[in-house]
């Protein structure tokens, strides 16, 4: 089992920046490959980027390209999202995610979510 919990959403003004953190606890974290999605009111859960469990490997959806970045510390057992330049559209509930796989753009590949934390751009 893993549980994941992230912080660090809130309200920011477009252009602004914030950065999203996952902590993990339970089994190995290196073990894992995380991912991050997002989902807007009204709207399917979409992926948005995923780091291998090593975190040589990242990739990110083209809407979000350039202007996140994924990254992982193995050691505090904890992912991040830092989201630059963020649009009104990127407002959405920002869940992380764990996979035994590298990764996966697919949601139905992980196994463990958070809980959310909102992020909310305004305009």
């Amino acid at each position: 089992q893993v549980q994941l919990v992230e912080s660090g959403g809130g309200l920011v003004q477009a252009g602004g920046s914030l950065r999203l953190s996952c902590a993990a606890s339970g089994r190995a974290f290196s073990s894992y490959g995380m991912g991050w999605f997002r989902q807007a009111p009204g709207k399917e859960r979409e992926f948005v980027s995923v780091i291998s469990k090593s975190g040589a490997v990242r990739y990110y959806a083209d809407s979000v390209k350039g202007r996140f970045t994924i990254s992982r510390d193995n050691a505090k057992n904890t992912v991040y999202l830092q989201m630059n330049s963020l649009k009104p559209e990127d407002t959405a509930v920002y869940y992380c995610a764990a996979t035994g796989f590298q990764g996966s753009t697919s949601a139905t590949l992980y196994e463990y979510w958070g809980q959310g934390t909102r992020v909310t751009v305004s305009s």
